[in-house]
């Protein structure tokens, strides 16, 4: 007989008999993903459709901002004359300086002059105590009295005997005693006039005097003090007018710089002041040291400025521009308007309407021929008049509109007229370099900034390529 098998009820843990649990339907899973699929690709959506919308509102704004004139600042071209210079830092100095000591020892009476005050060669300072120096000089002359009285006797003496001599009454020995004695007073005599002299020079030496014309320094001892001969310092006297300027050039620079002083004998030195900007003085180029300084390997030279404003002053650190040359008819821009890129070296040139406060922008390649502190001498590529961008030049392209915010002057773009020889304030080379420093200027060598290659990466400008400053490269169509 079979066996059936029969299934066993469900027992729970308590092992009472219940219903086993009822299965879920499948459909419920699948209703339940595709709610989740569907909220994952409605979020994907909404941020994919919102980052259109923000590309397109960047692109209608780089399109509005493409279409709206190009603020800018420009400076016409222009031609003038245009000092060709090396450059180097200097030391004001005076162009003599007296440290004045007394000469003898005593007590110093109250000074005859006003601390700062101009003096002149020979005129008296100070006065040191002449009692003490008096009384050696009346002794002095007293002895040279006495000594001339004994004198007068010994040649009456040595006369008497000479006569005796000759008649034969006293012998040879009798008389040369006499003459003797006669020449020891004359030497005594000789000598007395000596101390007379030098106790006349003592006396003398109380009256301290100025050596030099010059500006009188700060007292260094007051009055009613007692001072060592050839010890004590009582004033500095430093010569104003002229004063002297020292600097150093490298040594390759100097046989140029001998070989122009040769020719023309006199070259002429501006000085300016720390920062470059400001003219201070013209002076001369006077002559170069003798050797060159092994350990920096720069020669010195000496400059003379007459000062007659006295806007030099001694230990004052100046920058020099030693001019070589003028160019008289130079096309010069701000060197800051001149930019490199893959087709060279180029500016921006705006070609303005008739009020000249809006117009378009143009690349114009150029030749640069010499860069001199913060403007370039231009050989070829822009006209006298031609206006060139110096400031807002990132956001142009070619043909773009452009707005003239306002038309700078050169001298306001460079920081400094670009012509020496016109009288400009212009800023000495310097970078301020602080001066850079001036530059770390060491040596305060000058240069001479030439550019053998135009199209090398010489200046600061933007690059419209997408070097220094992020310009755009115009492409083919706007070309």
């Amino acid at each position: 007989m079979p066996i059936e098998t029969t299934q066993e009820p469900y027992r729970s843990e308590t092992g009472k008999h219940t219903e086993p649990p009822a299965k879920k339907s499948p459909w419920i899973r699948i209703i339940i993903f595709l709610a989740l699929a569907g909220l994952v690709g409605f979020v994907v959506w909404r941020i994919y459709n919102s980052q259109q919308q923000a590309a397109a509102t960047s692109s209608r704004q780089a399109a509005a901002l493409m279409n709206r004139p190009v603020p800018v600042q420009v400076v016409p071209v222009v031609r003038q004359p245009m000092p060709i210079f090396l450059t180097a830092l200097g030391t004001v100095t005076p162009n003599m300086s007296v440290t004045v000591k007394a000469r003898v020892s005593g007590q110093l009476l109250p000074v005859k002059f006003i601390e700062g005050q101009e003096v002149r060669a020979g005129q008296t300072i100070m006065e040191i105590d002449p009692r003490p120096f008096q009384a050696a000089l009346d002794q002095a002359r007293g002895t040279l009295a006495h000594d001339q009285a004994l004198l007068k006797n010994a040649q009456a003496e040595s006369g008497r005997y000479q006569a005796l001599f000759n008649a034969g009454v006293v012998s040879k020995e009798q008389m040369e005693t006499y003459q003797t004695a006669q020449g020891q007073y004359e030497g005594a005599i000789s000598a007395d006039k000596a101390a007379v002299e030098n106790a006349q020079l003592q006396l003398n030496w109380c009256s301290i005097q100025s050596p030099v014309n010059g500006r009188i320094g700060l007292r260094l001892v007051d009055p009613g003090n007692l001072v060592v001969a050839n010890t004590t310092n009582l004033v500095v006297i430093n010569q104003f007018h002229p004063i002297a300027v020292y600097f150093t050039l490298p040594q390759n620079q100097l046989p140029e710089v001998l070989k122009k002083l040769s020719a023309d004998k006199r070259l002429a030195v501006d000085a300016y002041n720390q920062a470059d900007t400001q003219k201070l003085a013209t002076g001369y180029l006077l002559t170069t040291d003798n050797q060159i300084d092994t350990t920096t390997g720069t020669a010195k030279l000496k400059a003379i400025f007459q000062n007659n404003d006295n806007v030099l002053f001694p230990n004052q650190f100046v920058n020099i521009h030693l001019v070589m040359e003028q160019r008289r008819d130079a096309l010069v821009i701000p060197s800051a308007a001149v930019q490199n890129g893959t087709q060279g070296t180029f500016v921006w040139v705006v070609n303005t309407d008739e009020k000249g406060e809006s117009g378009t922008a143009k690349i114009q390649p150029l030749k640069v021929g010499l860069v001199q502190g913060q403007v370039s001498i231009i050989d070829s590529g822009l006209d006298d008049g031609e206006k060139v961008v110096v400031d807002g030049a990132d956001r142009l392209r070619d043909g773009s509109q452009v707005l003239v915010s306002r038309t700078r002057s050169l001298g306001a773009t460079a920081g400094r007229g670009p012509g020496a020889a016109s009288g400009r304030g212009e800023g000495a080379g310097g970078t301020g370099q602080n001066a850079g420093q001036r530059t770390g200027q060491g040596a305060g060598a000058g240069h001479r900034e030439m550019l053998a290659n135009p199209a090398a990466p010489a200046q600061t400008g933007r690059n419209p390529n997408g070097g220094q400053n992020g310009g755009r490269q115009p492409n083919k169509e706007q070309q």
